[in-house]
């Protein structure tokens, strides 16, 4: 193994397991001269390292230590240099979440999974929702509602019984969460070249927050989401389970 890797590990038993083992496997450098960054943990701690290092412009190869682990590879002794020799590359972009608080603040992050609207007291939240200046709903009331990538499809997105997407669908998906009006509604599949803004209609009553995967803002009042194709992360998949493969698996799983 040629490759020069950088090692990045939660701190749970399992990661710091691999990660003794994979020390006497591969030739470990700084980050800076690394030219694949192998991260340990679940999806969660992956997430989180792209946000941190993806201005580096290096490929990520994911190792689940986690429970699920949808963007992460399977850990594997005997095949692991084999893996990560022949992995391939999935390219994706990030959405850019733009956040105007009750106080006038605006707060920016990117969200590789979703973004999520969410009520932040006991109260439904009512919002407002138009897709490039367009309104399409008036007035929504809801737990929340979510835009999500197609990477991110099958993580909150699918859980509130939003569509898989395929990977190169150019499409995002914007869900309702547990809709009361209109109740009926059940979301919409749109361009990804689309810029969605919500608004939240009574922002004193019916406070909201916006999480972009796990940065959260809270009180929001406006928020406008679209894909960021100035960000690119690059992650590396195991011939036999790529991303691809991942989502047609959960499209076959959701239709039985």
């Amino acid at each position: 193994m040629k490759d020069k890797i950088y090692l990045v590990s939660d701190k749970t038993k399992s990661s710091l397991k691999i990660k003794s083992f994979l020390i006497k496997k591969v030739k470990k450098t700084s980050l800076k001269k690394s030219d694949i960054i192998i991260v340990l943990g679940g999806d969660g701690f992956m997430l989180q390292t792209l946000k941190k290092l993806y201005k580096l412009k290096k490929p990520f190869y994911g190792v689940n230590s986690g429970n699920y682990g949808f963007l992460m590879n399977k850990f594997s002794k005997k095949n692991f240099l084999k893996n990560l020799k022949t992995s391939h590359n999935i390219k994706i972009h990030p959405l850019q979440m733009k956040v105007k608080t009750k106080n006038n603040k605006i707060k920016k992050s990117i969200a590789i999974n979703e973004v999520s609207v969410l009520r932040q007291s006991k109260q439904a939240s009512s919002i407002s929702i138009s897709l490039n200046k367009k309104n399409i709903i008036k007035k929504l009331i809801s737990d929340g509602i979510l835009v999500s990538t197609p990477a991110g499809s099958t993580a909150y997105n699918l859980s509130v019984h939003g569509p898989i997407l395929n990977l190169d669908s150019n499409k995002l998906a914007i869900t309702p969460i547990s809709p009361f009006r209109p109740r009926r509604w059940s979301g919409i599949i749109i361009n990804d070249k689309s810029i969605v803004t919500i608004k939240n209609l009574d922002i004193n009553k019916r406070p909201i927050n916006a999480v972009a995967d796990n940065y959260e803002v809270r009180n929001a009042k406006n928020i406008t989401i679209k894909i960021n194709k100035n960000i690119s992360f690059n992650l590396l998949y195991n011939k036999s389970n790529s991303l691809y493969k991942k989502i047609k698996i959960e499209q076959a799983r959701k239709e039985t």
